[in-house]
């Protein structure tokens, strides 16, 4: 089977739209978490992006376009350039493969919100496919343009899913992310109300996330989205494109046991199929992007879940949350962690698990420290989401 390597990255994320210098910004520790909606009744918190969209769309392109596609097509069209172009694919050999949680929040809340007048392009606006279609639009992708909407796994699933459609010889290249907008009042009282989100203290907005610490009480909202450009190694090699990456591995499968509550047996079975996929071994892989959402539940269940599949090679898997800085993107968070652990493996560096200054003895992982840690030796990683509905998707990627 043909290997299938990373050519492109983009991002449009709360740390800014160079990946590389966002990648940065995460080695810093620096968190983008700040308050949003003082009139909410309760306070909040959430990543958001600084995002122009006059840069990507004229006036005339803007309608019926929802922020979550603007966000899609800057990425998307930013993985596009880092790959050099798509090396003279035709379009009907190229594909968009996209993951999105909940669609259109901002035509949806306007629509709510309008005293009486709904806009006539409201529907188009907040389809959760529109994204990937708007994407197709713009680069011109004719081949298959499909949207998955797996909750928090969603666009996890969209890169393992286009990597198997280079695999096989179905597309020449595949545009493959995510994107979510999802920061509107009434998405964040909806989440308050799950009682999933961490309390809020005013100064300390900043520091409200911490996964994996004894003190751990909830997640951060963000925003934003990443796409991957996909293609074989050999039609890589042949363009003379840089590789990023290979995307050797991938996981998926379904606890089958509830919709919200997590389940260590059903993720080890992604972790293990990921594992299986690219024919390693725990020991071969050295660092776990993690899904870990600082839930007092999910982040021990996470733990749980690593330590049967590694048992006894535990200690050296080192592990962190970047969602501590960049908060929890839902849909579009396995792409941006995705990018994160690309970056990892290319510079041999590990972003750290922020803010974790009483990590969880309960959890028992060997996280990376404040300040990142080097690891020049690092040749394989791993990147987790785990969603509601029970959904789990492992990506592995190894250095080229």
């Amino acid at each position: 089977m043909a290997q299938v390597a990373v050519t492109g990255l983009g991002v449009v994320s709360p740390h800014g739209d160079d990946a590389r210098a966002m990648f940065a910004a995460l080695m810093r520790g620096e968190s983008a978490i700040r308050p949003v909606f003082p009139e909410l009744p309760k306070p909040a918190a959430a990543a958001t992006v600084a995002f122009d969209e006059a840069r990507w769309f004229t006036k005339l392109q803007l309608p019926g376009v929802d922020r979550v596609s603007q966000l899609a097509v800057a990425a998307a069209e930013m993985a596009v350039r880092d790959a050099g172009t798509l090396g003279g694919a035709e379009p009907e050999r190229v594909g968009v493969f996209g993951g999105c949680g909940m669609g259109g929040a901002t035509a949806l809340e306007a629509a709510y919100r309008g005293n009486g007048r709904v806009p006539p392009l409201t529907i188009p606006a907040f389809m959760p496919n529109a994204p990937a279609s708007q994407v197709a639009m713009r680069l011109n992708a004719r081949g298959p343009v499909f949207t998955y909407s797996v909750a928090c796994a969603s666009s996890a699933v969209a890169i393992a899913e286009a990597a198997k459609a280079v695999q096989r010889g179905e597309v020449d290249v595949a545009i493959a992310g995510g994107s979510e907008a999802l920061i509107v009042p009434g998405v964040v009282l909806a989440w308050q109300a799950m009682q999933t989100l961490a309390p809020v203290a005013a100064g300390e907005e900043s520091r409200a996330v911490r996964p994996f610490a004894a003190d751990r009480a909830g997640f951060a909202l963000g925003e934003g989205a990443a796409f991957l450009v996909l293609e074989s190694a050999e039609r890589a090699r042949a363009r003379g494109a840089a590789v990023h990456a290979l995307l050797s591995g991938w996981g998926h499968s379904c606890d089958a046991t509830h919709l919200t509550k997590p389940d260590a047996p059903g993720q080890a079975r992604a972790l293990r199929a990921a594992l299986r996929t690219a024919g390693l071994t725990p020991a071969d892989v050295g660092y776990c992007n993690a899904h870990g959402t600082a839930t007092r539940i999910g982040d021990a269940v996470e733990a749980q879940a690593l330590a049967e599949v590694w048992g006894a090679q535990l200690p050296g898997l080192q592990v962190s949350s970047t969602k501590a800085l960049h908060g929890h993107l839902l849909g579009a968070a396995g792409a941006l962690e995705a990018v994160v652990t690309v970056l990892a493996l290319q510079n041999g560096r590990l972003p750290p698990n922020a803010h974790a200054d009483q990590p969880d003895p309960a959890c028992g992982l060997n996280l990376v420290p404040a300040g990142g840690a080097e690891a020049p030796a690092l040749r394989a990683a791993i990147s987790s989401s785990f969603a509601f509905g029970g959904s789990n998707a492992v990506l592995l990627f190894e250095r080229p």
